[in-house]
């Protein structure tokens, strides 16, 4: 098993335990399925969650991420910092290209972060930059 921890603040961020493919050569995508629990079916009409319980995506929750609140502008900011702490000249090229593609479809995404880090059924996927993590073997 892999698992992928940022380069940066040696967080915890994913592992090969879910889905993960490599886009571009830049980021991994990381797809979850996550059930909501909308729509039950006919034969089954108790399929919410018992009192008490709550619905977490399994990557979030597995890896303790939390939400950000990124604008497109703070978004661009913390981005081009995190590309010159990285310091991979082909991940400043490849990011640039790639957060075009985010910015494009920015009311697609929620961005989430490590702790030390500067929702029916649907498939929702994670993105996170191949050159700011470090790969670990367990």
């Amino acid at each position: 098993m892999l698992l992928y921890a940022d380069i940066l603040t040696q967080d915890e961020m994913f592992s090969d335990a879910f889905p993960v493919k490599l886009v571009d050569d830049i980021v991994y995508e990381e797809g979850v399925d996550v059930d909501i629990g909308a729509n039950p079916s006919a034969e089954e009409q108790d399929e919410g969650l018992d009192d008490g319980t709550t619905q977490v995506n399994n990557v979030v929750h597995s890896f303790r991420l939390q939400p950000t609140t990124f604008d497109k502008k703070s978004f661009l900011a913390y981005l081009k910092s995190y590309m010159k702490a990285v310091k991979v000249e082909a991940f400043e090229k490849g990011a640039s290209a790639y957060a075009k593609k985010i910015i494009a479809n920015f009311k697609d995404f929620e961005f989430v972060s490590s702790f030390g880090g500067q929702a029916d059924k649907m498939l929702t996927y994670f993105t996170f930059w191949k050159d700011g993590l470090k790969e670990v073997k367990l």
